[in-house]
């Protein structure tokens, strides 16, 4: 209910006239059943403005850390996640990515949309990124087709590390589904997965314009502030048995 009432009657107008979103390809987002909806990730507000415009709710894998927050502002962000039929994933891989990812084959297998980013995070300077394989095990072991959606301008709306956004118009391209029903029983084959994560970004750099980097966006941004295990920018041993 509170989800209907943010986006139908006060939150949603205001978006709209503030920031004047166009969109092209909606109709490519199918009226019922389950699909999940693949995006790049320019800004916080990537998943605001997205399911602004789609007629049915969208529930996203949004990261843990938005929902484990202290103090007052703490609070209230994962009270504003869980009231927008968000749910926690955990990206520090293993186990616990695992367990995060059944939670979206649960939205699957319960008819909804599934909004999920590829790259796992935020691009740290509007290019793309390389995927991350956990939208192909969710669509393969679900057996639903990927939308991918590319955003446009919320880097500019709302950059990285600012609070409040500035006003100017957005827009977003729905591709058509993506069907992967020919690898059905491959689910569990990482060659298999790799090659429909692949597909599924090259789709997304067609759609945005953006410039694709071969690597992970979050390797990237540790090797920015300094922390990164690798300064070459190389993938780690094992990060694809990692990756989500």
């Amino acid at each position: 209910m509170f989800y209907w009432i943010m986006k139908r009657i006060f939150l949603g107008p205001v978006l709209r006239t503030l920031f004047r979103p166009w969109v092209k390809g909606l109709d490519n987002v199918p009226a019922q059943g389950p699909a999940i909806i693949a995006s790049n990730h320019l800004s916080f507000s990537d998943s605001i403005f997205m399911p602004l415009m789609v007629s049915r709710p969208v529930i996203f894998l949004a990261k843990s850390e938005y929902f484990t927050g202290t103090g007052l502002k703490g609070k209230l962000t994962a009270m504003f996640f869980r009231l927008t039929n968000q749910l926690p994933m955990d990206r520090s891989g293993g186990a616990a990515s695992a367990a995060s990812l059944e939670t979206g084959m649960h939205v699957l297998n319960h008819g909804g949309l599934l909004g999920i980013y590829p790259e796992g995070t935020r691009s740290p300077d509007g290019r793309l990124y390389r995927g991350k394989v956990g939208v192909a095990r969710l669509a393969l072991q679900a057996g639903v087709p990927v939308i991918p959606v590319a955003m446009i301008g919320t880097d500019k709306v709302q950059p990285i590390g600012k609070r409040l956004p500035n006003i100017r118009r957005i827009g977003m391209i729905f591709g058509e589904p993506l069907d992967f029903s020919r690898y059905q029983g491959m689910a569990d084959d990482r060659l298999i997965q790799r090659s429909v994560t692949d597909e599924i970004m090259y789709e997304l750099m067609r759609l945005s314009g953006q410039e694709y980097v071969d690597e992970y966006a979050a390797v990237v941004k540790l090797r920015l502030a300094g922390k990164g295990p690798d300064q070459t920018g190389e993938d780690q041993p094992g990060e694809d048995r990692r990756e989500a």
